[in-house]
């Protein structure tokens, strides 16, 4: 078995879903977790390609965020579509990345996930409120590579 299955059990893959759906009630934007070993790419540029993979550059408002994780390099990339990098300043995901790196230095991975996700709801909640219109464009399962 890979690190990638053995990183997260499958009822903290749960818990990491619902966080999703939770984030994501109070917002349009849409949050995606990918998960891979590891990446000889730059892990920014490996987190574009997925991102564009899973079709996140194709929501209506381009409010698409990904959290991109290469475990076995232990290191990890939020990246936000343009719809968003238009209206934040580039610190934007400076505190979700914090609250995750608070966790993951003490091995609670799967919280930092989730706390990481629900930061980033409230984060878009600001630019792109939940509408009633407003439908899960995308999938909230965690894909992996």
């Amino acid at each position: 078995m890979s690190q990638v299955e053995d990183f997260l059990t499958k009822e903290e893959e749960q818990e990491i879903v619902e966080a999703i759906r939770v984030a994501e009630e109070n917002t349009s934007g849409e949050i995606r977790v990918h998960i891979e070993k590891t990446t000889s790419k730059a892990h920014y540029d490996r987190a574009l390609e997925v991102f564009h993979e899973l079709r996140m550059d194709e929501t209506r408002l381009k409010n698409g965020v990904l959290l991109y994780f290469a475990v076995d390099d232990k290191n990890f990339v939020i990246c936000g579509d343009k719809g968003i990098n238009d209206l934040v300043s580039d610190d934007f995901w400076d505190c979700t990345k914090d609250v995750m790196i608070n966790h993951f230095k003490s091995g609670n991975f799967k919280q930092g996930i989730v706390d990481g996700i629900l930061n980033a709801g409230e984060q878009l909640k600001k630019y792109f409120p939940s509408s009633e219109d407003d439908v899960n464009e995308l999938s909230n399962e965690i894909s992996k590579g």
